[in-house]
């Protein structure tokens, strides 16, 4: 983990305190929205230093700007669910762990949803949250496929981007925490999909 200007690695203290803000600022913007939409309001700045147990002169070493912060918590999210590939496939069988990332990624969809207004924001003083999303989750799927191929229990004629986007459209049909027993079995029905050959 390099420092916020990339010169060098910041110090065990310094990343832990870092990853206090990122956390706090997860939880507080992920539940601004009510999690549906309704107004709780965003966060300030230093009630997400508060929370995180950290003075605001901390929080603004790493993150210069609330616009910094975001785009940090966003693609900190993102990389934990890429990177939680890998880890479920050394614990599960393919189809298991295949099922497993698709339920995280459904979290952090939900959990994108309360951030909207401060992604949005992102964007408008003119950064990009998004620019390799795609080429992570796409990455991260085709490893799931081709383990699930490899051993026999999936098809070998999925395209990676055509499974991300049939779980972005569970996430946009069922995403309120209030659907996610439904998303569940979406879920279910778009890996039924990838067992079935033709």
């Amino acid at each position: 983990m390099t420092a916020a200007n990339g010169d060098r690695p910041l110090r065990a203290d310094a990343r832990r305190n870092r990853d206090l803000v990122l956390a706090s600022a997860m939880r507080l913007l992920s539940d601004a929205s009510g999690g549906s939409g309704g107004g709780g309001g965003s966060p300030t700045l230093d009630a997400i230093a508060k929370n995180a147990g950290v003075g605001i002169g901390t929080l603004y070493r790493h993150f210069p700007t609330r616009e910094a912060l975001v785009e940090a918590v966003y693609r900190n999210e993102l990389t934990a669910v890429c990177d939680a590939a890998p880890a479920l496939l050394d614990e599960l069988a393919p189809v298991d762990a295949a099922r497993a990332w698709m339920d995280r990624y459904i979290d952090f969809m939900i959990a994108k949803q309360g951030m909207a207004d401060a992604l949005r924001a992102v964007i408008a003083s003119g950064g990009n949250p998004y620019a390799h999303s795609r080429d992570l989750l796409g990455s991260a799927i085709r490893l799931l496929l081709d383990a699930g191929a490899a051993d026999g229990a999936l098809r070998e004629d999925v395209d990676a981007d055509d499974v991300l986007i049939s779980i972005s459209g569970v996430a946009l049909a069922a995403g309120e925490p209030s659907m996610r027993e439904q998303a569940g079995r979406l879920l279910d029905l778009l890996l039924d999909g990838l067992r079935y050959k033709p």
